[in-house]
This record gives C-alpha cells, sequence and structure tokens, in this order.
C-alpha cells in the first residue's frame, strides 16, 4: 500500500501551483481509454436545461431484468474542480451493475469558473430530472438514491438536507463515499495523514479556496450547517481511515445516527482517498461488492444477477 500511494502521490500533479483549467488538462491526460466495461444494456448521454445552461447527464441501464430498477443520481468526485463523466464511467457502469439501479451520472458545472453552490444546483436539478424522467429509462422514481464520492459525497448530502427543506422529490438513500464534509482542517485525521497519502491538507484547503471563496456558512455547501439532520433518507457513509477527511466523514455518520436517521457507516482501514476509483487495487473490487450489499440493503432490495454481462 505505501508503494502505491508513494506512486499515486509521484504521478499526481500538484494543484495548488496550477491554473484550475492546466489542472484539469494534467488530470484529463493520466487517464487509460475508456473501455466501457462493464457492459450496460443501454447508456444514453444527453442534455437537459440546468440552472447555468446547458447540463449533462450520462445514463447507464445495466443488464437487470427487472423492469423498474432503482435510480442512482451520482455527483463525481475531484475537489469541485476537475473530473467529468467519462472520470467515473468506470466507476457508475459498476454501480449500476452491482446495484441493480439506473445510474444518473451529472456533469456539473466545475469552480472557480462556477462557485458553489453551482455544483449542488445542477446535483439538485438532475435529482428533479430523475424524478420525473427515470421511468423512461427503466428506472423506478419512487426509489432514488443521491450519491458521490469525495466532493460529489458534499454534493450527495447537500442535495439530499435541500430536498428535505424545499420539499423536493423523495430520496430513498443517501450514499457518501469519503465525502468531503467540511472545510475543519484540524481533525485527527487531517493531522494525522495530511501529508504523505495522495490526499493532502494543502491539496483540500486549495479545492475550498476555489469552491467557496466567499466562505462556508451556506448549508449548500457544507451540510454540517444545517440546524438539524432529522428527517433525512437512510445513509451509506464510507470513509477511508488514511483520508485528511475521514474524521469529518465518520462525525457526519454519528450525527446523523443521532439525529435519527439509519444509518450504515464503514471505515475501510488502511485505505486512501479515492480507492474504490482505482479497479486495479486487490481491495477495490471486495469493497465495492460490501456497499452495493450495503445501498441494496437500505433499499431493501434483494441481492440479484445481472442478466447478462457476457456482450
Amino acid at each position: 500500500m505505501a508503494t502505491l500511494i508513494g506512486a499515486l502521490e509521484s504521478g499526481f500533479p500538484d494543484v495548488t501551483m496550477m491554473p484550475p483549467t492546466e489542472v484539469r488538462d494534467a488530470i484529463r491526460s493520466r487517464r487509460a481509454p475508456l473501455q466501457r466495461l462493464p457492459d450496460m444494456r443501454e447508456v444514453h448521454d444527453l442534455t437537459v436545461d440546468g440552472p447555468g445552461g446547458d447540463l449533462a447527464l450520462r445514463i447507464f441501464r445495466p443488464h437487470h431484468s427487472d423492469p423498474a430498477l432503482p435510480v442512482v443520481v451520482f455527483a463525481h468526485g475531484g475537489g469541485f474542480v476537475f473530473c467529468d463523466l467519462d472520470s467515473h464511467d468506470e466507476f457508475c457502469r459498476s454501480m449500476a451493475d452491482g446495484i441493480g439501479a439506473v445510474v444518473v451520472a451529472v456533469d456539473y458545472r466545475l469552480a472557480p469558473e462556477h462557485p458553489g453552490p453551482a455544483a449542488h444546483e445542477d446535483v439538485y436539478c438532475g435529482l428533479e430530472w430523475a424524478s420525473k424522467n427515470a421511468a423512461d429509462y427503466g428506472g423506478d422514481p419512487t426509489r432514488i438514491v443521491v450519491a458521490g464520492d469525495s466532493a460529489g459525497g458534499n454534493l450527495a448530502a447537500t442535495v439530499a438536507i435541500s430536498a428535505r427543506d424545499l420539499g423536493g422529490p423523495p430520496i430513498a438513500a443517501q450514499v457518501l463515499l469519503y465525502p468531503v464534509i467540511d472545510d475543519d482542517f484540524e481533525t485527527e485525521s487531517y493531522r494525522r495523514f495530511g501529508t504523505g497519502y495522495y490526499n493532502t491538507t494543502k491539496a483540500m484547503k486549495w479545492y475550498w479556496q476555489q469552491y467557496a471563496p466567499n466562505g462556508t456558512d451556506d448549508v449548500r455547501l457544507v451540510p454540517t450547517r444545517a440546524h438539524t439532520l432529522a428527517g433525512l433518507p437512510p445513509a451509506v457513509v464510507i470513509t477511508a481511515q488514511l483520508d485528511p477527511p475521514c474524521s469529518a466523514g465518520d462525525a457526519y455518520a454519528v450525527r446523523l445516527e443521532a439525529d435519527g436517521v439509519t444509518v450504515r457507516h464503514h471505515r475501510y482501514d488502511g485505505l486512501f482517498h479515492g480507492f474504490l476509483t482505482v479497479p486495479s487495487l486487490s481491495m477495490t473490487a471486495p469493497a465495492r461488492t460490501e456497499i452495493w450489499e450495503m445501498v441494496r440493503s437500505v433499499l431493501g432490495t434483494p441481492t440479484v444477477s445481472p442478466a447478462n454481462t457476457a456482450d
């Protein structure tokens, strides 16, 4: 693991020393070509009207025979600054296949050109779109999940709060994968793992500066600003021990439960931020399997087998 983390650190650009546009180019240049695996029954790229103009969505429908599958509205990670539909294409396919769900990935506006809450508004728009249209793609609009990894975990958490407060579409579950909950850089995990573990305190501070240049008092930016978390949908909260935001994610799970929310929380010890999107890592596939089962459990969905994965 130490060797892998060292390789990731050496190959990842120092985002704090580059303009955001160059950061995106550098991150994009490191990607392998899209494999478009696991194979899906259908994949649709479409553009809908968003709060800031055109909003791109990618819908993944897996090879499952159930005529109405749960729907996952997914927000990708990337520090609010980079990544896109392609960066998380494999992960969304794995999620669709593993859970047995239609996944609606949202290509939200990026900071700093579009500071928060622009990304939050786009993901909320994706939720509203899914509620109205997912049935056309084999989805069940009564079983909608909001999910995201890293910065996307923040967006899933804040969208769940907005849906509660605004009387928005009902949400069956929220899935927060090593979420960036807040900008408290003095937690135990920041003190212990803020350097030398791939994701750094220096980088996290830079991400927040891009996303929230005017501060983080807005609950649409930081979910812990909510007066109460009562009435939120059941949560699956996944954290990684070697990740600076780990303590905040753990504490958010505790607060959710204290406010009466059903929570399934698991911390993966010995693992680092972003590990779920490294499919070559031997621990990733078993962790994904566990997490997909946790999501199915929250939804009350039995374990399912894909109808066809050989295409």
